[in-house]
């Protein structure tokens, strides 16, 4: 297909001087008047992004988090998927960099564990081949959509934050657009640096999970209201008779073989700790559901908007 314009669009902090994702954008492969890099700066990534994708000039949009970087080939590798009309987003995987630090590269194989994420654990590994996919498998750290698209579903909803693209992808299935999952789409991105951010990480993920239920309610959030019953069910279970603590079996049976299969060669020692990161995914991922179904999500304030700045770098 011919080399159709893109845009890339990448958030960032307004006193953010390192941006890595602009350095590595800075050497795609492709031609250089197709292509155009928007540096979106503010307050709220959604609302950012949002003020990007009506200034693109591009047909095709390249959303990437500050810290992704992503290889010279993927706009390429990704425009191939686009020739059909149908299809609406391509994404891939966020891996973690092989020079991670310890703590971070057990953050990356927990988020790569089924039992841990389901099936969202494709956004943290490659998995399997180019498919089909939900908004279960896409990350927005990584994903490429056709702007027409988006300015017909007016961008991200800009009370919602995490969840924006789940939200937004549930609605272009409704309509009939194909999602797809390409294993070979990867940037390389930092997990979480430390256990409490890992931690409000996980927390926020619930509970823009919940949010996004109650304003975009779909049969495919049903998972995700198991980790939010898992931690009634942990509550509960010292009141409950010797009978009920099979699930309780079960689930520690489960979570060794997992930890165990997720394990790199010669990172045994790291098994106790995935097996804890797993059990505290599941509680914080549900004690932030939680709270999101108390929460009402709101928009930012319009000084959110105000403060935004875009700089066209390409």
């Amino acid at each position: 297909m011919s080399d159709l314009p893109v845009t890339v669009i990448i958030a960032a902090r307004p006193d953010q001087a390192q941006v890595r994702a602009l350095a590595a954008a800075q050497k795609f492969d492709y031609p250089p008047d197709r292509l155009e890099i928007l540096l979106a700066r503010g307050l709220q990534p959604s609302v950012q992004r949002n003020a990007a994708i009506r200034a693109a000039s591009g047909q095709i949009l390249y959303f990437l988090d500050d810290d992704s970087a992503a290889p010279a080939g993927n706009l390429r590798l990704a425009l191939a998927h686009f020739q059909s009309p149908n299809v609406k987003m391509v994404g891939g995987p966020s891996l973690c960099p092989s020079d991670a630090p310890p703590l971070q590269q057990a953050f990356a194989w927990t988020m790569g564990s089924w039992l841990a994420f389901g099936p969202s654990c494709s956004r943290y590994r490659s998995r399997g081949a180019v498919r089909m996919t939900s908004e279960k498998e896409l990350i927005l750290c990584n994903l490429f959509a056709r702007r027409d698209d988006l300015l017909q579903l007016g961008g991200f909803n800009e009370s919602l934050y995490p969840n924006e693209e789940n939200a937004l992808m549930d609605e272009l299935q409704k309509r009939g657009g194909w999602l797809l999952y390409d294993p070979a789409l990867i940037v390389r991105r930092h997990p979480r640096s430390s256990l409490p951010a890992f931690c409000k990480m996980l927390w926020n993920y619930g509970r823009g999970r919940a949010e996004q239920f109650r304003l975009h309610p779909t049969l495919g959030s049903a998972p995700n209201f198991v980790p939010p019953l898992f931690c009634l069910y942990v509550a509960a279970l010292p009141f409950l008779p010797a009978m009920a603590w099979w699930l309780a079996a079960a689930y520690l049976a489960a979570n060794l073989g997992q930890s165990l299969a997720v394990l790199p060669l010669g990172k045994w020692h790291w098994f106790p700790s995935i097996m804890g990161l797993i059990f505290l995914s599941h509680i914080l991922y549900g004690l932030g559901f939680w709270r999101g179904c108390a929460r009402t999500p709101r928009p930012p304030p319009p000084t959110v908007a105000a403060a935004v700045q875009l700089e066209k770098i390409q």
